[in-house]
């Protein structure tokens, strides 16, 4: 017995080490818990280009993006995207001072994706973080120039379809604006709006031309999500009311 007993504290040591992670393990967790939270923010139904989603996970911080792969997340697997991402950690049964690791993973962007999926680890591509030029800002919708365009017709007048649109046409509005104008009742509405992206509040312009009443104006936040209705020449010409 007097000879077993100069291993107990070395066998408790040895068992107390094979639950105690390193620290470079630990520190490997954490920047796995980055890519994660990534790919919490990637996450989603609305269809995106490869450019997009790369564009999108480069914004986060604390990730590089090192290569995206695929087209689109709604075409074939989706979007395949490889982050590097750094983390930390200190034991004090390994360490002198807290390590610190770099690691890349793969995180998947497409409609079969599962929430918080964990990303996958792999070998960190050579080269450097890929950069993204910013996505192409929406032509501006002309409120002031519509207003100054569109007639004014007095009381007891006959609104002329003919004069508002010429006075659209005088706008020389981009391709990207979409235009409609109908007439319903003795009075004209007119619908400019810029193709939205399903999911977020839609540019819009709204205006109503009638005996007496020339207005335009910009539809609520709310009333321009879509489904809303609020981005259409049904509410040109009856607006709906302002929600509460």
């Amino acid at each position: 017995m007097r000879r077993l007993l100069p291993l107990v504290p070395l066998l408790l040591f040895t068992a107390a080490c094979g639950v105690v992670q390193s620290s470079e393990g630990e520190a490997t967790d954490a920047a796995r818990e980055v890519a994660a939270r990534a790919g919490e923010r990637l996450y989603g139904q609305r269809p995106r280009t490869a450019e997009e989603v790369g564009r999108a996970a480069s914004g986060i911080d604390g990730v590089e993006v090192l290569r995206v792969t695929g087209t689109s997340t709604h075409d074939g697997d989706g979007v395949d995207v490889v982050v590097r991402t750094s983390g930390s950690a200190y034991s004090s049964w390994f360490d002198v001072e807290e390590v610190t690791v770099r690691r890349c993973f793969e995180v998947r962007v497409s409609p079969t994706s599962e929430w918080r999926e964990e990303p996958r680890d792999v070998d960190c591509p050579d080269g450097r973080p890929l950069n993204f030029a910013p996505p192409p800002e929406p032509p501006r919708l002309p409120y002031e120039e519509l207003r100054a365009k569109l007639p004014r017709v007095p009381e007891g007048g006959r609104v002329d379809e003919a004069e508002v649109r010429r006075g659209i046409a005088a706008l020389d509005l981009q391709p990207a604006i979409r235009t409609e104008v109908k007439a319903d009742g003795g009075r004209v509405g007119v619908l400019l709006s810029v193709k939205g992206n399903g999911f977020d509040p839609q540019d819009c312009l709204l205006a109503r031309v009638g005996p007496g009443a020339t207005e335009v104006w910009v539809p609520s936040r709310i009333q321009r999500m879509p489904g809303e209705g609020g981005c259409t020449i049904g509410n040109a010409l009856n607006p709906a009311p302002a929600p509460h």
